[in-house]
């Protein structure tokens, strides 16, 4: 698929423990088998870390460096510290453009297309009847919506929906 900009999609929910990075990671595969290149982002609500100390990358970054690049012959992890918080656009212009979609998963009051995952168990609320931005609801329970809904058991539909979405905009 040839796109001159990725198609950005949030996988939301309205409370954690729905399952957003089970379906993430089910429909990955999927995509790769049908020629859909994309990459994730994950929103983290907390302090997080992925150098540690003790290694010689945490010492360089810990001394004030704004960005430390950790790469081998096979992945590599670009840190940036920031004196302020970031925006989303700004954050993606950073990432490889290369891909047909970037699925962000989390960040449900952000300004994209978004998916909410729906548990009967787990969800507080609905999110879809207040957010005219989330175009489709995954669930394990019939939902009554005025969009498209989903089972979230079949993830060969789910990322046939996306694909379809990709190719609409």
């Amino acid at each position: 698929m040839n796109k001159k900009s990725p198609y950005i999609l949030g996988i939301v929910a309205a409370s954690s423990g729905t399952g957003k990075t089970t379906l993430i990671e089910k429909m990955i595969p999927i995509f790769l088998r049908k020629k859909i290149r994309l990459s994730v982002i994950k929103h983290a609500h907390h302090d997080f870390d992925v150098d540690y100390p003790g290694k010689d990358s945490y010492r360089l970054r810990k001394s004030g460096a704004f960005q430390t690049l950790i790469f081998n012959d096979t992945r590599s992890a670009l840190i940036t510290e920031f004196d302020k918080p970031d925006n989303l656009k700004s954050m993606i212009s950073t990432m490889n453009q290369n891909v047909d979609i970037i699925i962000i998963e989390g960040l449900r009051n952000g300004n994209f297309n978004k998916i909410e995952v729906h548990r009967a168990s787990h969800s507080k609320e609905k999110l879809f009847l207040h957010d005219n931005s989330i175009i489709a609801v995954v669930a394990d329970k019939k939902i009554n919506a005025l969009i498209p809904t989903l089972q979230i058991e079949d993830t060969e539909e789910i990322t046939d929906f996306i694909i379809g979405q990709i190719k609409n905009e």
